[in-house]
């Protein structure tokens, strides 16, 4: 199954899960069946919400120990065997593949002009 679009609310082809969903879509994808000439319309939205807080750990309260992010920093992402399409748009702005890892390695500035800052792996031993 190949991914065509992926849609944010408000953009066109979203119009009707907008209405349905409100301000709790996330967003709107459409894949394509080829075999079975199929398409699938996804929605993701917000079906619940609840107050939370983060464990607060002694790095979390230092603030000079908080890592602010540069445009060259190259950071994993993950993006599964099945979405060929994202896999194309990661190897053409320069992704390497890390096999022992199972991610992909690209700098955060083409990670966010690609729209794939969700799936930013956080190494946890920063």
């Amino acid at each position: 199954m190949r991914i065509k679009a992926c849609l944010k609310p408000g953009q066109k082809g979203t119009k009707k899960w907008g209405e349905l969903y409100g301000d709790r879509l996330v967003s709107v994808r459409y894949r394509y069946d080829l075999e079975k000439k199929r398409r699938y319309t996804t929605v993701e939205f917000i079906a619940e919400e609840s107050d939370w807080q983060p464990g607060i750990s002694a790095s979390a309260t230092n603030t000079s120990a908080i890592k602010k992010r540069d445009d060259n920093d190259r950071l994993g992402i993950r993006v599964a065997f099945y979405e060929m399409t994202i896999r194309e748009q990661v190897k053409e702005a320069g992704g390497i593949w890390r096999p022992r890892q199972k991610l992909w390695e690209l700098s955060y500035k083409k990670i966010v002009k690609l729209g794939l800052e969700e799936r930013i792996i956080e190494n946890e031993n920063d």
